[in-house]
Protein backbone atom coordinates (compact mmCIF):
# COMPACT_ATOMS: atom_id res chain seq x y z
CA UNK A 1 0.00 0.00 0.00
CA UNK A 2 1.44 3.62 -0.79
CA UNK A 3 1.24 5.41 1.90
CA UNK A 4 3.18 8.72 0.75
CA UNK A 5 0.96 11.73 1.53
CA UNK A 6 -0.25 13.49 -1.78
CA UNK A 7 -0.98 17.32 -0.49
CA UNK A 8 1.17 17.27 2.49
CA UNK A 9 1.35 21.08 3.50
CA UNK A 10 4.24 23.19 2.45
CA UNK A 11 4.53 26.85 2.23
CA UNK A 12 6.08 26.50 -1.48
CA UNK A 13 2.61 25.59 -2.35
CA UNK A 14 1.31 28.71 -2.21
CA UNK A 15 3.08 29.08 -5.57
CA UNK A 16 4.66 32.39 -6.80
CA UNK A 17 0.97 34.52 -7.22
CA UNK A 18 3.18 37.39 -9.45
CA UNK A 19 4.07 35.04 -12.01
CA UNK A 20 1.20 32.82 -11.72
CA UNK A 21 -1.52 35.62 -12.11
CA UNK A 22 -0.08 38.25 -13.74
CA UNK A 23 -3.55 39.90 -14.98
CA UNK A 24 -5.47 39.35 -11.89
CA UNK A 25 -2.70 40.06 -8.98
CA UNK A 26 -3.45 39.05 -5.48
CA UNK A 27 -6.53 39.72 -4.91
CA UNK A 28 -9.59 37.61 -5.31
CA UNK A 29 -13.34 38.62 -3.76
CA UNK A 30 -14.14 37.45 -0.39
CA UNK A 31 -17.36 35.54 -1.83
CA UNK A 32 -15.11 33.31 -3.68
CA UNK A 33 -13.12 32.14 -0.45
CA UNK A 34 -16.31 31.73 1.33
CA UNK A 35 -17.31 29.56 -1.29
CA UNK A 36 -14.69 27.37 -1.29
CA UNK A 37 -14.71 27.37 2.81
CA UNK A 38 -18.53 26.43 3.22
CA UNK A 39 -18.36 23.85 0.85
CA UNK A 40 -15.79 21.94 1.79
CA UNK A 41 -17.32 22.95 5.56
CA UNK A 42 -20.43 21.15 3.88
CA UNK A 43 -18.42 18.17 2.53
CA UNK A 44 -16.79 17.57 5.72
CA UNK A 45 -19.71 17.41 7.74
CA UNK A 46 -22.09 14.87 5.76
CA UNK A 47 -18.94 12.57 5.39
CA UNK A 48 -17.86 12.90 9.49
CA UNK A 49 -20.36 14.75 11.47
CA UNK A 50 -19.81 18.47 12.78
CA UNK A 51 -17.74 17.40 15.79
CA UNK A 52 -15.44 15.44 13.56
CA UNK A 53 -15.14 18.64 11.22
CA UNK A 54 -14.95 21.50 13.40
CA UNK A 55 -12.05 19.63 14.72
CA UNK A 56 -10.78 19.33 11.30
CA UNK A 57 -10.76 22.88 11.15
CA UNK A 58 -9.43 23.45 13.91
CA UNK A 59 -6.26 21.53 13.36
CA UNK A 60 -6.38 23.03 10.14
CA UNK A 61 -6.02 26.59 11.59
CA UNK A 62 -3.36 25.54 13.69
CA UNK A 63 -1.13 24.04 10.81
CA UNK A 64 -2.09 27.72 9.43
CA UNK A 65 -1.43 29.55 12.38
CA UNK A 66 2.31 28.05 12.88
CA UNK A 67 2.87 28.24 8.93
CA UNK A 68 2.13 31.87 9.57
CA UNK A 69 3.82 33.09 12.16
CA UNK A 70 6.98 31.28 10.94
CA UNK A 71 7.05 32.61 7.48
CA UNK A 72 4.98 36.15 7.81
CA UNK A 73 4.97 37.19 11.67
CA UNK A 74 8.87 36.01 12.47
CA UNK A 75 10.75 35.27 15.37
CA UNK A 76 9.36 38.49 18.24
CA UNK A 77 10.68 38.39 21.39
CA UNK A 78 8.15 40.90 22.70
CA UNK A 79 4.69 40.58 23.81
CA UNK A 80 3.36 44.15 22.43
CA UNK A 81 5.66 44.20 19.25
CA UNK A 82 4.05 40.41 18.10
CA UNK A 83 0.67 41.65 18.48
CA UNK A 84 1.53 45.31 16.60
CA UNK A 85 2.93 43.14 13.93
CA UNK A 86 0.42 40.52 14.07
CA UNK A 87 -2.56 43.72 13.64
CA UNK A 88 -0.60 45.53 10.98
CA UNK A 89 -0.71 42.11 8.71
CA UNK A 90 -3.77 40.59 9.39
CA UNK A 91 -5.17 44.63 8.42
CA UNK A 92 -3.34 44.69 5.61
CA UNK A 93 -4.15 40.97 4.39
CA UNK A 94 -7.84 41.61 4.85
CA UNK A 95 -8.17 38.64 6.99
CA UNK A 96 -9.73 41.46 10.22
CA UNK A 97 -8.84 43.77 12.70
CA UNK A 98 -7.21 41.70 15.83
CA UNK A 99 -7.83 43.67 19.09
CA UNK A 100 -6.03 42.12 22.44
CA UNK A 101 -9.05 42.97 25.24
CA UNK A 102 -6.95 41.08 28.12
CA UNK A 103 -3.56 40.07 28.43
CA UNK A 104 -2.18 38.42 31.68
CA UNK A 105 1.03 37.06 30.38
CA UNK A 106 2.12 35.65 33.56
CA UNK A 107 -0.84 33.50 33.99
CA UNK A 108 -1.19 32.59 29.92
CA UNK A 109 -4.50 34.30 29.81
CA UNK A 110 -5.67 36.72 27.01
CA UNK A 111 -8.90 37.65 25.53
CA UNK A 112 -8.59 38.38 22.14
CA UNK A 113 -11.53 40.41 19.37
CA UNK A 114 -11.40 40.17 15.22
CA UNK A 115 -13.48 42.35 13.77
CA UNK A 116 -14.49 42.42 10.23
CA UNK A 117 -13.11 39.08 10.51
CA UNK A 118 -12.77 37.36 6.78
CA UNK A 119 -15.05 34.17 7.74
CA UNK A 120 -18.46 35.35 8.89
CA UNK A 121 -18.54 38.90 9.31
CA UNK A 122 -22.09 40.11 8.06
CA UNK A 123 -23.16 36.22 7.58
CA UNK A 124 -26.88 35.67 9.30
CA UNK A 125 -27.14 34.94 12.61
CA UNK A 126 -26.63 31.07 13.23
CA UNK A 127 -26.99 31.02 16.97
CA UNK A 128 -23.60 29.13 17.36
CA UNK A 129 -20.08 30.35 16.84
CA UNK A 130 -18.34 29.17 13.81
CA UNK A 131 -15.22 30.51 13.47
CA UNK A 132 -13.10 27.07 14.33
CA UNK A 133 -10.38 27.44 12.03
CA UNK A 134 -9.77 31.06 13.81
CA UNK A 135 -9.52 29.49 16.80
CA UNK A 136 -6.56 27.04 15.58
CA UNK A 137 -5.42 29.61 13.92
CA UNK A 138 -5.24 31.84 16.94
CA UNK A 139 -3.59 29.03 19.04
CA UNK A 140 -0.67 28.56 17.09
CA UNK A 141 0.22 31.76 17.00
CA UNK A 142 0.06 32.01 20.61
CA UNK A 143 1.75 28.83 20.65
CA UNK A 144 4.79 29.83 18.43
CA UNK A 145 5.57 33.23 20.25
CA UNK A 146 4.85 31.67 23.79
CA UNK A 147 6.10 28.71 23.14
CA UNK A 148 3.48 27.26 25.84
CA UNK A 149 0.59 25.32 24.09
CA UNK A 150 -2.77 27.11 23.95
CA UNK A 151 -6.26 26.46 23.53
CA UNK A 152 -8.76 28.97 22.05
CA UNK A 153 -12.26 29.01 22.39
CA UNK A 154 -14.39 31.65 20.17
CA UNK A 155 -17.08 33.12 22.81
CA UNK A 156 -18.67 35.81 20.95
CA UNK A 157 -19.62 35.56 16.85
CA UNK A 158 -20.77 37.54 14.52
CA UNK A 159 -23.03 34.52 13.67
CA UNK A 160 -24.33 34.80 17.34
CA UNK A 161 -25.53 38.40 16.88
CA UNK A 162 -22.16 39.81 17.96
CA UNK A 163 -20.08 42.12 15.88
CA UNK A 164 -16.72 41.31 16.66
CA UNK A 165 -15.71 37.40 17.14
CA UNK A 166 -13.84 37.21 20.65
CA UNK A 167 -11.87 34.42 21.53
CA UNK A 168 -10.50 33.07 24.95
CA UNK A 169 -7.04 31.58 24.95
CA UNK A 170 -5.33 30.17 27.65
CA UNK A 171 -2.41 28.59 28.63
CA UNK A 172 -3.07 24.16 29.08
CA UNK A 173 -0.92 23.10 32.02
Amino acid sequence: MNTARKYKFDWSLLGDIDLGRPNLGRNARLEVYRLMQFCFRDQMEQRFGTAQTDEIFYEAGKLAGGEFYAHVIGAVSDFHEFVKRLQEVLKELGVGILRVEQADLANGKFVITVSEDLDCSGLPELDYEICKYDEGFIAALMESFTGKRFVVKEVDCWCTGDRTCRFTANVVD
